[in-house]
This record gives C-alpha cells, sequence and structure tokens, in this order.
C-alpha cells in the first residue's frame, strides 16, 4: 500500500511519465483486437464480370492506350476492391452462355485482399463453358446463386450489353415476375461505336473477326429450350462488310434495370461507378463487431505528442518570445 501511494504520488508530479504509461497501456489493449457489438449496416457485394467473347472488343482506354473491354473491367474491379472498407464483404463471378457462377462465397476484402485481387487477374474469355451471352437468361441462375450464399449481397454485373444470338420473340425469356435484381447495379462496358469482335484461338492469338451471321437464331427454331436456345455460327467473317460491329447496348441494359427494379451506371469511370455503389442499400442490417483498437491506438498517439508537450504550451511561447525580445534588446544597448 506504501509503495502504491509512492507511486501516485511519482505520477502526480511527473506529468510526461504519466502520458507515456498511459500511452502504453492503450496500445497493449489495441493489439488484442476489442470490439464493441453494434447494430450496423453490412455492406457484401458480388461483382460478375462478362467473359463472353465480345469483351475482346478493344474500345477502352485511350487512343494511344487502347484497352480491350475485358481488361477495362479488372481495372475497375480491382480499383472498386481498393476502395472499399475493411469489414466489407467480396464475391467474384463470371457470367456466359445463359448462366452465372461464383468463385467463392463473400469474403472480407482487408483480410482476403491478395486473393481477391488474384482472382480478378486472372479473368479471362476462355474461362467461359459456352459461346452465347444470353444476359437476359442470365437473371434467373443470378438469383439462384445469391440464394445459395450464407448471407446476402449485392449484384455489380459488369458487361456490354450484348445479347448473343440476338433476341426474338421466340428466345425473349418474360421476367415480370422476377423475384431478383432489387436495387442490383450493371455496369455498362464498351464505347458507342461499332467495332469487330475479335475471334481468338485457344492461344489467344488473333484468327479473325466474327461475322455478322454468328449473332442470328438457328433457322427453324419455333419452341425455344435450355438445349436449343440458339447458338452462334462459329463462322469467321470474310471481309470488312461481313464482321459484326459490337458496341455499348446501353439502351438495353437500361431497359433490363428498369424491368427487374435494378440500376444502371456506364463503367467508363470509376467514381461512377463506387457514387452508384454507394446508392445501394446494404445487403442487410444486423449486429456486428466494432472494432476499437485504431481509436486507442488514436488516443495513444495523442498523449504521446502531450508528453512532449509543455504544461502550459500557450504560456511557454509567451515566455520564450518575451526572452527573445529581451535578448534583441540588450543586443541593441550594445
Amino acid at each position: 500500500m506504501r509503495y502504491f501511494h509512492h507511486l501516485q504520488r511519482y505520477l502526480v508530479h511527473r506529468r510526461d511519465a504519466t502520458l507515456l504509461l498511459s500511452a502504453l497501456v492503450l496500445l497493449l489493449v489495441a493489439l488484442l483486437q476489442p470490439s464493441i457489438p453494434l447494430k450496423r449496416n453490412i455492406y457484401s457485394y458480388f461483382l460478375v464480370a462478362d467473359i463472353s467473347q465480345s469483351m475482346n472488343v478493344e474500345d477502352m482506354g485511350s487512343a494511344t492506350n487502347p484497352m480491350t473491354r475485358i481488361a477495362h473491367t479488372q481495372k475497375m474491379m480491382r480499383e472498386v476492391v481498393s476502395s472499399l472498407p475493411c469489414g466489407t464483404k467480396v464475391s467474384i463471378g463470371l457470367f456466359a452462355g445463359v448462366s452465372v457462377a461464383a468463385m467463392y462465397t463473400p469474403i472480407e476484402v482487408c483480410r482476403n485482399f491478395a486473393a481477391i485481387q488474384d482472382t480478378i487477374d486472372h479473368l479471362d474469355w476462355r474461362s467461359g463453358w459456352s459461346g452465347n451471352s444470353r444476359i437476359r437468361e442470365s437473371m434467373l441462375s443470378l438469383a439462384q446463386v445469391l440464394r445459395a450464399f450464407p448471407e446476402p449481397a449485392q449484384v455489380v454485373y459488369f458487361t456490354d450489353g450484348e445479347e448473343a444470338p440476338k433476341l426474338h420473340v421466340f428466345n425473349t425469356r418474360d421476367l415480370a415476375a422476377f423475384q431478383g435484381g432489387d436495387d442490383w447495379l450493371f455496369v455498362g462496358i464498351g464505347s458507342d461505336q461499332g467495332t469487330p469482335i475479335p475471334k481468338l484461338d485457344e492461344k489467344n492469338q488473333l484468327i479473325g473477326y466474327w461475322s455478322g451471321d454468328s449473332f442470328a437464331l438457328q433457322p427453324g427454331i419455333a419452341q425455344i429450350s435450355e438445349s436449343n436456345i440458339g447458338t452462334r455460327d462459329d463462322n469467321v467473317a470474310g471481309g470488312e462488310n461481313d464482321r459484326y460491329l459490337s458496341r455499348l447496348d446501353e439502351p438495353y441494359l437500361k431497359s433490363l434495370a428498369e424491368e427487374i427494379d435494378a440500376r444502371y451506371v456506364r463503367g467508363d469511370k470509376l467514381q461512377n461507378i463506387l457514387s452508384a455503389m454507394k446508392a445501394q442499400k446494404p445487403a442487410r442490417r444486423d449486429i456486428a463487431p466494432y472494432g476499437v483498437d485504431w481509436i486507442l491506438a488514436s488516443l495513444a498517439g495523442l498523449l504521446l505528442l502531450l508528453a512532449y508537450f509543455p504544461r502550459h504550451p500557450l504560456t511557454s511561447a509567451i515566455n520564450r518570445l518575451r526572452g527573445i525580445k529581451q535578448r534583441l534588446a540588450g543586443m541593441r544597448l550594445r
């Protein structure tokens, strides 16, 4: 008890020692990463990339540094993930044919940052399981994938809006009774200028361009099913006039978004995408741990600074100025 009394007197008279000891205690507690339960918004995103062959069109970037649509999508995805705060969960998905596949269920963005970025870096059209591009049909598959997740997630769908084969009265899915889509976000990738779609081999070498006939329905289809929903002709365009010109189908994506209560934003600028994502509703609201380690560490840093400041900094500064003034006056008298 006597020792404690002496320690208390020492700390009272030694302000700097008290502040340094308090800073040390706060830092030690912060290392334990304490948290408190708070009811807050939980953000979870399912970033879906269109990997169909129209995404190989090189109409993004600039004239001096052209970029394919899929490369631009990767760039936007990487920057979006980098801007998300810790605690946010992210999953990466692929779209091809009529379906969407998730690479994994949503994972925390900071602890798994390298893994998420690596997934984005390896997005490639050769991972596609079908040559078709049926965005409208994929809505059903996408909703099914989301239902399989352990928790809700908001969709951010990067696509050029290219339907292949083109929609027809026989192959247009009626989405009037569709239950998903609420607050999903379509991100339009591509330019308004028509550009031929390169046809690449398995080594990613150019062997030609897709012809206009490649996007037509198979002749004689009267009833549409999963097996005969329409496939692209595998021929290469014989000349420049035969090439199919692909462009961002913005009117179609806006119409589709409106039909299923989703949103649309053009994906040429990162800030546009981030602003649209902020407008999305949180995936859910629940009680979740809120880390306070950064608050404790900040307080420790503040105490550390105060330990090396005088007790009355303003008075001390005034006294120093007076001393300087007196020395200057003495020098003049000499």
